[in-house]
């Protein structure tokens, strides 16, 4: 089977899994093994200590105060075992660059998720031990799970207080600012009490759609893999392809002169309304595949 969702997911269907997808509820599969074999059977991934050998990157320890990627410090091989043994949770990020197989199927998922190119999508290994975990929190992310050795429960909860979220959060921090301007509810400070309970096995996948509140904690010592999706919104997809459009314009490439000083902010809010008329007398022209094809490319099949 060729890298990608239909491997990732297997033997469940790309029908079930899109319905979970735009519902979003979580999806997980227990004990599908070959399909992912190549992804299991990596040699770095076959044990923490084969991981901490072979890792040329800085390794991510997270302190105990939060139990939370919100608050971490970076370390080296030999430190993070040490950190390991007293209880701190450990992110070996952006394995993709390590691994060719794992860039290949992190494309390939990519595109059958039919998000856009411009996504950042990157794989996450987390070593996780005996008894700890992550504090609650949401994600701005699409995020697939793979249970790689140990166990490790999931508690998750749809999030009534916020949709669509555009940044991460953890309960008990500060909110982002700009998240703080579009929340429907109050953040909480505990679990909503709808959360359900999942159990990952060595070969669970588990599928956490983007702002679903979740928390985790590992029975004996775990270790998992994450493909995730930080995937642009149609906010970013509009304004990236205004800027393209814009900056072919002589006018909008001017400097915004005047826009701090009193004595001329007039002429310049006079400036800028008359350039803005010019973008309303414009608007009416744009179709959606204009801006498809400035963000993606035209994917016409000819």
């Amino acid at each position: 089977m060729q890298p990608g969702l239909d491997a990732l997911i297997h033997p469940r269907s790309t029908v079930d899994f899109f319905e979970h997808y735009h519902e979003g509820n979580p999806l997980v599969v227990h004990g599908h093994g070959e399909p992912i074999s190549p992804l299991t059977s990596l040699p770095f991934l076959q044990s923490l200590e084969a991981l901490l050998h072979s890792w040329p990157r800085p390794i991510e320890a997270h302190l105990p105060d939060v139990r939370d990627e919100a608050s971490a410090i970076q370390t080296n091989g030999t430190d993070a075992r040490k950190l390991f043994a007293n209880g701190m949770g450990l992110l070996f990020s952006e394995a993709n660059l390590v691994s060719p197989i794992l860039a290949d199927w992190l494309q390939a998922i990519r595109k059958d998720l039919g998000i856009s190119a411009s996504t950042y999508g990157r794989c996450l290994i987390y070593a996780t031990p005996d008894g700890k975990g992550t504090a609650p929190h949401f994600d701005h992310n699409i995020n697939f799970v793979i249970q790689i050795s140990g166990t490790k429960v999931w508690r998750l909860a749809p999030n009534r207080h916020v949709s669509h979220p555009m940044s991460r959060h953890t309960m008990g921090l500060p909110s982002d600012p700009e998240l703080s301007t579009y929340l429907e509810a109050p953040l909480p400070k505990t679990m909503p009490d709808d959360a359900l309970t999942f159990e990952l096995l060595p070969g669970s996948l588990l599928f956490v759609p983007r702002g679903f509140w979740h928390a985790t904690e590992a029975q004996g010592d775990a270790v998992s893999l994450n493909f995730t999706f930080t995937a642009p919104t149609w906010i970013d997809l509009f304004t990236a392809a205004l800027r393209s459009r814009l900056i072919t314009a002589p006018h909008w490439r001017e400097t915004a002169d005047g826009v701090s000083d009193p004595a001329r902010r007039d002429a310049a809010s006079l400036r800028l309304d008359l350039l803005l008329s010019d973008l309303v007398q414009d608007l009416p022209n744009w179709q959606a595949t204009d801006i498809l094809d400035a963000t993606e490319g035209d994917t016409t099949i000819k």
